[in-house]
């Protein structure tokens, strides 16, 4: 994290209490913050014990929508661990929707299986399906189902997996203040249906005007309306701001899917501002825009295939009485300089590290 000396507001940036440190030297060290996170990852720092695997049982993924690339990742993650340890697996769809996700919750408690997965909406939304799940003794994992990593048993999750998405935040905007030479005018997108996408948004916000950059505006538009919406948004806001606008900071990646074709149309190339930077999840789309340069230069990736393994591995501890994992999986600044590495190729942040090998031994496959 940035010295304090460092985390003011530019206006003050000329009297910083250190007369030898530059307003050079702020832009410099918040490049360098987010250099922290793009090397690669090639040791693992997960579990290396836990239980061998149960035999014979069948989980549920309730995925809020397989449109969104980081459910879909995290889903193909789980389908492959899944096969590694021997259980079955059959995913349901939420498409979106609340009433999509209620309905798709209400089928997996019908079928009994020996855990569920939430993958990629709020656990609290679901209460009275999560109090039955508890009353029935299904272990539930998630991943992204709040802002608050590992158990939660008062919602009644096992655990909940993700990156530190406070660190992903603060990533994507560092990036984007160096970026612009220390004055970024940013416009950032969230999705006020999730807690957890309001946290990542609000840190964005917190971190961009306390190096000293300027927000322009705080959008709140759903996640699953981007494709309706954010054509006739991103008009709105070149309309507006114009050239003040410098960077674009989303809490996802689905937001820039629909954006390219306004930018183009209003003139602006792909490696022009606004910039589109991501504050997760490194979708493959995400991965092919940084690649070609056309209208977005950062996705702050999870891995989301490790992410699939470790909810698997969480479920195996889940049923057999023994404690979560503990870990917290790396995140990794894409940009176009280290696009190649770490799974790259195959657009997607897949970590070098071995991980695959490691839950195998655990699980004794």
């Amino acid at each position: 994290m940035l010295r304090r000396s460092m985390l003011i507001g530019m206006s003050a940036i000329v009297s910083l209490a250190t007369p030898n440190v530059t307003f050079a030297d702020v832009v410099k060290d918040a490049m360098a913050e987010v250099q922290k996170h793009a090397g690669q990852k090639t040791v693992w720092d997960g579990p290396i014990t836990g239980p061998k695997a149960a035999e014979d049982k069948t989980i549920v993924v309730l995925a809020s929508d397989m449109k969104n690339g980081g459910v879909l990742g995290v889903t193909q993650g789980v389908e492959e661990a899944v096969e590694a340890i021997g259980w079955d697996v059959r995913t349901l769809d939420g498409a979106g929707s609340i009433q999509g996700r209620t309905a798709a919750f209400g089928q997996a408690l019908a079928l009994k299986p020996d855990g569920i997965i939430i993958n990629g909406f709020d656990a609290v939304e679901q209460q009275a399906a999560l109090a039955e799940a508890k009353a029935t003794g299904i272990p539930i994992v998630s991943w992204h189902a709040g802002p608050v990593i590992g158990p939660d048993p008062e919602v009644g999750l096992f655990t909940n997996v993700s990156t530190d998405a406070m660190e992903v935040s603060a990533a994507a905007a560092q990036w984007a203040f160096a970026d612009a030479g220390g004055k970024p005018g940013v416009v950032i997108f969230t999705d006020s249906t999730y807690a957890i996408a309001i946290a990542k948004a609000d840190r964005i916000k917190e971190e961009i005007e306390k190096l000293g950059g300027t927000v322009l505006e705080y959008v709140d538009t759903p996640i699953a309306d981007t494709s309706n919406r954010m054509p006739t948004l991103t008009t709105a806001l070149l309309q507006r701001y114009g050239s003040q606008w410098t960077h674009t900071l989303a809490i996802n990646d689905i937001y820039f899917d629909f954006m390219g074709p306004s930018l183009a149309t209003a003139g602006i190339k792909g490696d022009e501002n606004p910039k589109s930077v991501a504050a997760g999840d490194g979708s493959e789309s995400a991965y092919q825009r940084i690649r070609s340069a056309q209208y977005q230069s950062v996705t702050v990736a999870e891995p989301l295939n490790l992410q699939g393994w470790q909810l698997v591995d969480e479920l195996n501890r889940a049923v057999q009485g023994q404690e979560w994992s503990g870990y917290t999986s790396p995140l990794h600044v894409v940009t176009a300089e280290n696009i190649s590495f770490d799974g790259g190729d195959g657009n997607i942040f897949d970590p070098g590290n071995g991980y695959r090998d490691e839950y195998r031994k655990i699980w004794g496959k």
